[in-house]
């Protein structure tokens, strides 16, 4: 509903004034006040429009000062009778115009609730200033450019070593859930190849990963050296593998061949720890390869490839999203897999190396809404936004922002890694900065406290959404107590 005022002679100034000294006006009547008061500021000839909700189609807007389409590009336009706190509102990361109108609403209906004489303004920039495609992904790989490699078929092994990395005894496992019990019967002197196998891996030792000949290279002789310490322990772990779940289960081709790249992993993994690596063991996978093929004659079977298990093991990525890297599906369709990511990294990437745009909008929003009204401002920003808010005010703090409120804000942590644009680590807070108060959930793995980064300029602000990640870093709007939180730092 719009309220349309015409007229603005003396005897608005006589109702305002008995309105403001009443102290139990019910909602209606503080809105009539509201109206009033904003037509009592205008022109007679001029009408005063004021939405009755805070939809963000009509968020204060002069009919005609800016098209409904740039809205969000040209912000609250419309000048408020007295000092109005306004509450200017930075998204964060991947956000784009849809996700940015509903996320405003819930803002402006949550501050309403507590505090209906705040002005909410909005200050979109993902579409000008987020990441996007410009020339529709043309630095992606074409799927033929990648014929001539030995790994591009479609049964691509890469799918076992991607299951391998994440769990060494993956394999196992998946062959132990599917196996059926041998119906061979009780046979004299029978013994179960299972068991055989896995006293076969406990009689390996270091001289068992020396390659032979003159024909392994320089790189396979590297890496069997760094490994050939951790071998036997390996190999005694993945024989108590196979002996608790494959003994007594019905023998399978290639089994040797299976151990040999469990071994081989499980060993990479223990010669990282030992040596407290920062990094994974740089591993050429024809090296790997190698070394397997040399394990699995040792354990009396014959390598004949990997390609066979990649296949049977394919149902087992499409349930795992954290394997469809892996899937050369997912390597085939890598244009629609970064395309879906890139919103939220693209956004970061393009801060860090461009950050100066994004910093100009919000400077430029501020401004603007000093031009409107000479009450205080909030600038309320999440997430990126904060980081963007908190490098401008560090950068340039006479910008007139009387609170910066963060949520969700990674500002001290790339404070402390000493990768903020507006304030080099070790450097103080100007003394012009703002009072700043800093929302975070606990659960919230984007979100950092600053009190002990910045003493006595932070404020930390917990509150507990009862989410786990990722919605702990999406969640705040919706949290009644983060709105009485921040309705009680208002000016």
């Amino acid at each position: 509903m719009a309220v349309v005022v015409l007229d603005a002679s003396r005897w608005l100034d006589e109702i305002v004034r008995h309105l403001d000294a009443a102290d139990d006006l019910t909602r209606q009547e503080r809105k009539a006040m509201s109206v009033l008061a904003a037509a009592r500021s205008r022109s007679a000839r001029r009408p005063h429009h004021v939405a009755d909700e805070p939809e963000v189609d009509a968020v204060g807007r002069e009919r005609g000062s800016c098209p409904a389409a740039r809205w969000l590009e040209c912000g609250d336009t419309t000048r408020w009778g007295g000092r109005v706190t306004s509450v200017v509102f930075v998204h964060g990361t991947g956000v784009r115009e849809d996700s940015y109108r509903k996320s405003y609403n819930r803002v402006a209906t949550g501050l309403k609730r507590l505090r209906p004489d705040v002005r909410l303004v909005p200050c979109y920039w993902g579409d000008r200033y987020g990441a996007h495609l410009a020339f529709d992904g043309a630095c992606f790989p074409e799927r033929d450019q990648d014929r001539a490699l030995p790994t591009a078929d479609a049964d691509d092994p890469l799918a076992v070593w991607g299951l391998l990395e994440r769990d060494p005894v993956a394999e196992i496992e998946l062959l132990a859930d599917s196996a059926e019990e041998d119906d061979g019967g009780f046979v004299p002197g029978r013994t179960d190849p299972w068991d055989v196998l896995a006293a076969r891996l406990r009689c390996l030792t270091e001289e068992d990963l020396a390659p032979g000949g003159s024909a392994a290279s320089a790189s396979t002789r590297s890496l069997a050296a760094e490994l050939a310490p951790y071998l036997r322990q390996a190999a005694e772990e993945i024989s108590a593998e196979i002996s608790m779940r494959l003994s007594g289960t019905a023998p399978v081709p290639d089994s040797e061949a299976m151990a040999a790249r469990a071994v081989i992993v499980l060993t990479t993994r223990l010669a990282e720890a030992a040596e407290d690596a920062e990094e994974p063991l740089p591993v050429d996978g024809a090296d790997r390869d190698r070394l397997v093929a040399l394990l699995t004659d040792r354990l009396g079977g014959t390598d004949r490839g990997i390609k066979d298990a990649g296949k049977w093991v394919g149902a087992r990525l499409l349930g795992d999203p954290l394997l469809w890297t892996v899937s050369p599906a997912v390597q085939a369709g890598r244009r629609r897999v970064i395309r879906g990511v890139l919103p939220e990294s693209g956004d970061i990437l393009r801060y860090q190396g461009r950050g100066e745009g994004l910093r100009s909008r919000i400077a430029e929003v501020v401004a603007l809404t000093r031009e409107q009204d000479d009450g205080p401002v909030v600038l309320l920003a999440h997430s990126l936004g904060g980081v963007a808010s908190f490098d401008l005010l560090a950068l340039e703090p006479s910008h007139g922002v009387d609170l910066l409120i963060t949520v969700g804000s990674q500002a001290p942590f790339l404070y402390e890694i000493d990768a903020l644009a507006g304030l080099r680590r070790g450097d103080a807070l100007p003394l012009g900065f703002p009072r700043w108060l800093n929302v975070y959930d606990g659960r919230d793995l984007l979100g950092f406290v600053g009190e002990r980064i910045f003493p006595g300029r932070v404020t930390d602000a917990r509150v507990d959404l009862r989410q786990p990640f990722p919605r702990a870093h999406t969640g705040y709007f919706a949290h009644d107590s983060f709105y009485e939180r921040v309705g009680a730092e208002l000016p």
